[in-house]
């Protein structure tokens, strides 16, 4: 066994697999492990307008496989610049996944809780740091490809407006 000290962060915080303690539970968002190129749409709230925008979005397990993290990165004129990330762990107690999204540059930080949704999908409802309710909906996952769509309310949860679609392409 090496010594911890001369880990390096990532060497301590990534893992190569999910645990083996629940595969299964843990394929739910480990089927989206690697690295995708993402073509977006989202709403501008204030005005309503929409704009796209491209990114890459890398997807690992970390804390020995117990969960997965995702960040989100756009191109920079030096490569690349990372512009948000999510963690999610899969709580037994639960019997979910926990989900936090951070995005800075935005201000945009939010809460969620992650179960299965339809056939193909996942659902993560929750909070955004506005107090307004959110639901994001993976969907039409594939070994190459996968949907995503962010709803938000304003009226907690009886009428959902969309304000983003993704649409993801494996890379590897």
């Amino acid at each position: 066994m090496s010594d911890p000290i001369d880990l390096s962060f990532a060497d301590a915080l990534i893992s190569d697999a999910a645990t083996e303690r629940y595969p299964n539970r843990m394929s739910r968002f480990g089927r989206l492990v690697g690295r995708w190129n993402v073509h977006s749409r989202r709403m501008d709230e204030a005005t309503g307008n929409w704009h796209e925008s491209d990114f890459v979005w890398v997807v690992g397990f970390i804390l020995d496989g117990k969960a997965v993290q995702d960040v989100a990165l756009t191109p920079t004129d030096g490569g690349f610049e990372t512009i948000a990330t999510a963690v999610r762990v899969y709580d037994r107690d639960m019997g979910a996944w926990r989900v936090s999204y951070f995005e800075p540059e935005r201000g945009e930080y939010a809460h969620l809780v992650a179960t299965a949704h339809k056939r193909d999908g996942i659902r993560q409802d929750g909070t955004r740091n506005d107090g307004l309710l959110i639901r994001w909906n993976f969907s039409k996952i594939t070994d190459h490809s996968y949907q995503w769509e962010s709803f938000v309310s304003e009226d907690e949860g009886t009428t959902w407006v969309l304000n983003e679609h993704n649409e993801g392409i494996r890379v590897s």
